[in-house]
């Protein structure tokens, strides 16, 4: 089995790497590759083109790949809430919750990932064209192993950059360094409210591997509920999930910034989330008019949401 992430040194998508690397895929019968795949729509089109068997990413990506949720189910959560952080150059002494102070500023966000800062902006009140905000790529993000937000924390402290808008992880190492400061944690801040549910990290598969692979679907699903439990349980058991893939500084910070997200790790996937979801995605043009939930969520497994 093949399971790729478009971001590794990371919170984000940390239920899924703790399954592969505390072993529980193995125990549920099942011999999985990790790999890392940036960007995003890349890692959606990779799955797209039966080349993946499962990804960890923002459940609103998968629409890069797959319009209209054809082709594609959303399994369970990782973890809920829209999870990118807003961070801006420190010496500009940004208030937070002030997103005003990003008018005029550089800020880097990754392809696919950009769209959800661009329309909380335009929530907030704040015109990107006409306020002057340039979104972009992060330089040195080119390459498909790259992690985002580990680049764009050094492209900040370098001044190629006045900001960027990614993971904790590259929020906490901006921060201890003195180079960021954070304006704005979606899921615990001061935010438009609809950008609670624009997206939440997910566990994807498409429909032709669940016809034909049902078991394998659920083994994996069962595996990751049991690395959410686990980090639940003891935190600490993250490091030792990173240290064969994290660096040693990030390694150190992964329990705490997991820690953090243990509120959020809930599977489940309600119709409510997917309904708000779809309201961020029409927005943004990547959705033409709402579906069932049952045409994007596999609800035939959710039952294993309570695993």
């Amino acid at each position: 089995m093949r399971l790729a992430v478009p971001d590794l040194v990371s919170n984000s998508y940390f239920p899924a790497i703790a399954a592969a690397e505390l072993g529980f895929f193995t125990e549920e019968g099942l011999d999985v590759q990790l790999d890392l795949l940036f960007p995003v729509p890349q890692t959606m089109a990779a799955l797209r083109d039966g080349n993946l068997d499962f990804v960890a990413g923002s459940a609103h990506s998968t629409l890069l790949a797959f319009p209209n949720w054809q082709g594609a189910k959303l399994l369970m959560a990782l973890a809920q809430r829209t999870y990118w952080l807003l961070v801006l150059r420190s010496d500009l002494q940004a208030k937070h919750g002030d997103l005003s102070a990003v008018k005029g500023l550089r800020i880097g966000a990754a392809p696919g990932v950009d769209i959800s800062l661009k329309r909380l902006l335009v929530e907030a009140g704040i015109d990107p064209e006409r306020d002057q905000v340039q979104i972009g790529p992060v330089p040195g993000t080119t390459g498909a192993s790259v992690s985002f937000g580990l680049t764009a924390a050094k492209a900040l402290a370098e001044g190629k950059i006045d900001g960027f808008w990614a993971n904790a992880m590259g929020a906490e190492i901006a921060v201890r360094q003195g180079i960021g400061t954070v304006v704005l944690d979606v899921r615990r801040g001061a935010a438009p409210p609809a950008s609670w549910y624009y997206t939440f990290a997910a566990l994807v598969t498409t429909e032709k591997h669940i016809q034909e692979a049902p078991e394998s679907v659920a083994a994996a699903m069962r595996a990751v509920r049991r690395a959410q439990k686990a980090l639940q349980a003891d935190p600490s058991r993250a490091t030792e999930a990173a240290r064969r893939r994290f660096p040693p500084y990030e390694t150190e910070l992964i329990a705490e910034l997991i820690e953090r997200d243990l509120p959020y790790y809930d599977p489940a996937i309600s119709a409510e989330v997917i309904t708000k979801m779809h309201s961020f995605t029409q927005h943004v043009g990547l959705l033409s008019a709402p579906v069932p939930y049952e045409q994007v969520v596999a609800v035939q497994f959710s039952h294993l949401w309570e695993y």
